[in-house]
């Protein structure tokens, strides 16, 4: 595939590293490490409410799944909280559904979440019985759930149908999960509610399958991001970081380090560029091109953080070091949204 960015997609990336520079997360979120989960700051909300992102994907800002990964990869270099990816995604599924909350969500006035069952064990069930709707049972881990205003369920009946339902965080039940992660809160919500006539809408057959594509491209441009940092930090170091008189960075097998670390996350890149335009395009080949990517950037990720901590030797283990909050960052977001190995079952099987 013949692909590169635009120069318009490259201004969307940079303005938005310029925003997340002068606001940076990593220097927000320190003083409140032992303090609990990571929220929202004013300065998040009042950006999402200015700039518009989170309606990207919709019709009227006519955004594609590349504009959106740019800025994807972007927070995950900052090692932001705000969850981007997963705003954008409940904004365009609540202009498929029109519903009331559409606005609302795309201004960043109510920030609506998607929620579904987990891709390996789906464990979010929704029973159809003529008007009425029973959705019922736990959610795979969502981030974000401690800012959210409404949370979006997405399910699947034993029939085959799909569907959706918007409830207030006060109608579930939330579920504050301990993660390595600590740059963001992750959640899980139990539900168990009985939906009259106009409270759930039913949803196009493969809404779903699409949904948990979207949040496995991202989730993987996440760990991206926060790999090219890595990969940035640790050259920098080894080039300032004298042993015997010479910066390690001379030494044959750190230059290894290095250029694999390169490699790999050049790569990954390239992988999860063809995964937005498969996303774009929504062809038959979608779903293969998802867990391509997302097996080959949780894989490669993972192994560029475990070098950038080798580089670095003793100083990488120190809590003051950004290093050991990146790489936290990116093993969790290995495990979420299918595995590497669920991905790569899943492609076998495609």
């Amino acid at each position: 595939m013949d692909f590169a960015l635009s120069d318009e997609q490259e201004a969307l990336a940079e303005a938005e590293r310029a925003w997340l520079t002068r606001n940076d997360p990593l220097e927000a979120r320190r003083p409140s490490l032992d303090d609990g989960p990571a929220r929202l700051t004013p300065a998040d909300i009042r950006h999402l409410a200015e700039s518009g992102i989170i309606g990207l994907l919709t019709r009227d800002l006519g955004g594609t799944h590349v504009d959106l990964a740019v800025l994807v990869e972007e927070h995950g270099r900052a090692g932001s909280s705000v969850p981007l990816a997963e705003l954008a995604v409940a904004a365009r599924l609540l202009e498929l559904l029109d519903h009331p909350a559409r606005e609302d969500a795309e201004s960043g006035a109510e920030l609506v979440l998607p929620a579904l069952g987990s891709m390996e064990d789906p464990a979010l069930h929704a029973e159809i019985d003529g008007d009425s709707m029973r959705l019922s049972g736990r959610t795979a881990p969502v981030t974000g759930l401690l800012d959210a205003d409404h949370v979006l369920l997405v399910a699947e009946a034993a029939s085959g149908t799909e569907v959706a339902a918007v409830l207030p965080m006060g109608a579930v039940t939330v579920w504050t999960l301990e993660t390595l992660d600590l740059t963001r809160s992750w959640s899980v919500i139990d539900v168990d509610v009985t939906l009259g006539s106009g409270e759930w809408r039913t949803l196009e057959a493969g809404t779903a399958a699409y949904v948990h594509d979207e949040l496995a491209t991202y989730r993987a441009f996440d760990a991206l991001g926060s790999a090219a940092r890595l990969v940035d930090l640790t050259v920098d170091y080894a080039g300032n970081r004298q042993q015997f008189g010479r910066p390690i960075a001379s030494f044959q097998a750190i230059k290894h380090h290095c250029a694999n670390m390169a490699l790999s996350t050049e790569a990954a890149r390239a992988a999860l560029w063809a995964a937005a335009v498969a996303l774009d395009d929504d062809t038959d080949t979608r779903s293969a091109a998802v867990s391509a990517a997302a097996a080959y950037a949780g894989d490669g990720t993972s192994t560029t953080a475990q070098t950038a901590l080798q580089v670095h030797g003793g100083i990488g283990f120190t809590w003051e070091h950004d290093l050991h909050l990146l790489l936290r960052r990116i093993k969790v977001d290995e495990l979420l949204d299918g595995t590497v190995s669920f991905h790569r079952r899943r492609l076998v099987a495609v």
